[in-house]
Parts: C-alpha cells; structure tokens; sequence
C-alpha cells in the first residue's frame, strides 16, 4: 500500500472531526480569550482552519522559515464570520488533500525542515511532518478550541466517541 493510501484516511477523519469543532465557533465570541495570555478564539479557530495549508507547503518545498531575517511573515486576517472561517477551512483542507493525493512514497520520505531564522529547527520526513506537524498539530489546537467552547456553554460535537452534550458519533 502507497503511504498516502494509509494518510489519507486518517486526514479525512480528522478532517471531518475539525469540521464538527468549528462549526460550532460562535460570531459572537470570535474575541473571547480565556486568559491575557491565550490567544482569542477567533486567533484560535483561524489558526486550525488554516494548519491545512502546511501540507501543502511541506509537499512543494523542502523548508521553510517561519522567522525569516528578511521580515517576519504576515499573520493571516482573523475571521469575522463563520461563512469565513468554514471557507478558510475548506479550501486549506482540499489544498491538503491534493497535496497528499498527489504524493509518491519516495516524495514522503523526502526531508522536510522547519527553520527559524535560517536555522533549522526540525527536519523530518514529508509523511512524518504531514502526520506530526499538520495533523497532530491541528488536534492539540482542535483540542484547545473545545475548551474555548466548554467555557462559553457551546455543546460539543462528539468526535472519537460521545461527548457530554452528544451521544453517539
């Protein structure tokens, strides 16, 4: 079986599961923050509905530099809508799913690194990056988002089984 035929259903799960969570992120509360410290809730929702578009750039370059010397890189608009967000969401998830669609065993063994300031932070293989650094890294968010949610009495979604406010899946 080609590495991506064993990514791509996990992507699509996870995928699914992002969906439920932000549909679920109220207009309303888009600058609601739990604490001076954490990020709003629209930063946060913004953030897991663009970590899409890391795969694809892990599959069309070999870096990248997230502090370049040059400038800092601009930090994308946070939503002002759902229609927004759920439209970032989609389009960073179909960019996604292309890029892993399109990827060859030996393009996922490639090296990929994660450099800051020219310096590499980590280099890793492009499937393990498009595992660790895009999926695993927008279930962490995902998982900080329904937090967010909890603490504005949002019901959430049951995801790898029921939740206090869904039965089933």
């Amino acid at each position: 079986m080609a590495m991506r035929d064993a990514l791509l259903p996990e992507f699509e799960n996870e995928m699914s599961n992002t969906r439920k969570v932000l549909e679920r992120v109220p207009e309303d509360k888009l600058g609601w923050r739990p604490h001076p410290k954490s990020g709003t809730m629209g930063w946060l929702a913004a953030h897991v509905a663009s970590l899409g578009q890391w795969a694809k750039i892990t599959m069309e370059t070999d870096e990248l530099d997230i502090m370049p010397k040059e400038g800092s890189p601009t930090p994308p608009e946070p939503p002002t809508t759902r229609k927004d967000l759920m439209e970032r969401f989609e389009k960073h998830s179909e960019e996604a799913r292309k890029a892993i669609q399109g990827a060859s065993d030996d393009d996922l063994q490639k090296p990929w690194s994660l450099l800051a300031g020219g310096t590499a932070v980590m280099t890793l293989p492009k499937g393990a990056v498009l595992r660790g650094f895009v999926m695993n890294h927008m279930i962490h968010h995902r998982g900080q988002l329904t937090m967010y949610l909890r603490l504005n009495d949002v019901p959430l979604p049951a995801l790898y089984g029921p939740s206090a406010d869904e039965g089933g899946f």
